[in-house]
């Protein structure tokens, strides 16, 4: 179920958890575009907040909202079989019940690293369909948590809210116990992005990965 903020509405629910500043270069250029003039359709992604809200509409942009790693954590989308092992992911019933925005095309997603956080027959088809409902030259912020390399620990990786701020940094802050399911190679997401026009990676001194697509 995807739901709609305008105006000054609020919602989102907190967390005692730290909040931890981070540098973001690709949310420092979707920041640019939307302090223009023209009013933009935002998809934010995941577990939202009301300061992310006000700030969008303060800004004169409409905000929708989706958290799919948490709407497809349920046990509905992946039945247990017979044997006691997980059945198929009902991949299309899926999208069409949360991932369905009555024709609304978005200027703007906020996809952050919700990949990662996806059972992995869902990843492919949740990108394709918010390719298919973005406009023309719109833009997606995606994250991506770096793969282990030989001879080093795994990183620790948190399913987190991003608050957005009024400059290039975003609060990351815990906001549950999803587990990470995938880390993917460079090559992976220029595989998983192919569709797009353009899409730029920043490098960042932690161990995740942005990426800057472009509709």
């Amino acid at each position: 179920m995807v739901s709609f903020f305008g105006g000054k509405e609020k919602s989102g629910s907190g967390t005692s958890s730290e909040r931890i500043p981070r540098n973001s270069s690709g949310w420092g250029k979707i920041l640019e575009r939307m302090r223009g003039d023209e009013p933009l359709r935002v998809l934010d992604i995941g577990p939202t907040s009301s300061g992310n809200i006000n700030l969008i509409t303060s800004l004169g942009h409409s905000i929708y909202l989706a958290n799919p790693v948490e709407d497809a954590s349920r046990k509905e989308w992946t039945p247990v079989q017979a044997d006691g092992e997980p059945g198929v992911f009902e991949v299309d019933r899926f999208l069409e019940s949360h991932l369905t925005f009555s024709g609304r095309g978005f200027d703007i997603v906020l996809f952050w690293d919700t990949a990662d956080y996806l059972p992995e027959a869902l990843v492919a088809p949740v990108v394709q369909r918010l390719h298919s409902v973005m406009e023309p030259n719109g833009q997606m912020l995606a994250m991506f948590h770096s793969p282990r390399t030989a001879g080093t620990p795994a990183a620790p990786a948190e399913f987190s809210r991003f608050h957005l701020t009024e400059s290039s940094k975003l609060d990351v802050q815990r906001a549950g116990d999803f587990p990470l399911i995938s880390t993917f190679t460079n090559r992976q997401i220029e595989k998983l992005l192919e569709d797009f026009k353009s899409f730029t990676f920043f490098l960042s001194k932690d161990n995740v990965r942005e990426v800057l697509v472009t509709r």
